[in-house]
């Protein structure tokens, strides 16, 4: 049976992207070049209470690739895989193409 996560309030669960390292064509990439902290956001919580109650929604949603903080998140593994799971306002922003 496989479980799958529902982060509660804030919290981003994020499946991190390595980059590869090499090219197509068989060169070898420094490390260095290939490091861009980012994840694929797999689930998100509904939100956070504001003082007045209300819920604050969560500013990325599923499917958003987005740019990590070079430290922190909580280390999750569900099955084989592993996620990272992050609060909302850790989250450095969303990345585009």
């Amino acid at each position: 049976m496989a479980k799958r996560l529902i982060p509660t309030l804030n919290r981003v669960l994020v499946e991190k992207i390595l980059a590869p390292s090499k090219t197509t064509s068989g060169i070898l990439l420094p490390e260095k070049s290939t490091q861009l902290n980012s994840g694929k956001v797999i689930a998100v919580g509904p939100g956070a209470r504001g003082r007045d109650g209300k819920t604050i929604p969560v500013s990325v949603k599923e499917g958003d690739t987005v740019l990590l903080p070079e430290f922190g998140g909580t280390q999750v593994k569900l099955g084989e895989k592993e996620f990272l799971l992050y609060r909302d306002e850790d989250i450095m922003g969303t990345l585009h193409d």
